[in-house]
């Protein structure tokens, strides 16, 4: 992963940015005035304001790194922006029909950082968005699964959120 191009969404990049400025301006300040009360008061050994606050201190500190790296690894990109947007590419939401299940899905290729299974964001490096990518409404998309083979038709791309 520390090797590979961070894509994302400018939707994406906004919560990593959010998630970032609320720990670092929010969350951090209030646990390093509980351990600087809970230092005051003597005894850090069997002070247990003091060890949660100084755990609780170094994860936020571990994911505000986490956090600023991928931030600085990022590359957004905007499909508003981008051109030949009649066929699959990174930000699109793409309905496709299985032919296999005789069901329809929609799924939208997002970063990695933005994956959300239950919503149907797939990552860019996933095997079904490597699938897909490229592919225009109407083309077949093949995905050799553990299963076998499975077999879906392109039937929407779109780069605006798909209405209700």
């Amino acid at each position: 992963m520390a090797d590979q191009k961070n894509y994302i969404t400018p939707e994406g990049y906004a919560r990593l940015k959010e998630e970032f400025d609320q720990l670092y301006k929010v969350e951090r300040p209030k646990v390093v005035a509980d351990v600087s009360w809970a230092a005051s008061n003597g005894d850090r050994s069997e002070n247990a304001d003091y060890i949660y606050g100084k755990r609780r201190l170094r994860q936020i500190d571990s994911r505000l790194r986490f956090l600023m790296k991928r931030m600085d690894l990022a590359e957004v990109v905007d499909s508003a922006k981008q051109q030949g947007l009649e066929k699959v590419y990174f930000g699109a939401w793409v309905t496709l029909y299985s032919i296999n299940q005789d069901t329809e899905h929609i799924y939208r290729i997002v970063g990695q950082d933005e994956l959300d299974p239950s919503r149907g964001w797939i990552s860019w490096i996933s095997p079904l968005a490597k699938a897909m990518l490229g592919k225009a409404e109407g083309d077949t998309v093949r995905l050799h699964t553990p299963g076998g083979e499975e077999e879906y038709e392109v039937i929407e791309i779109r780069y605006t959120a798909p209405t209700a």
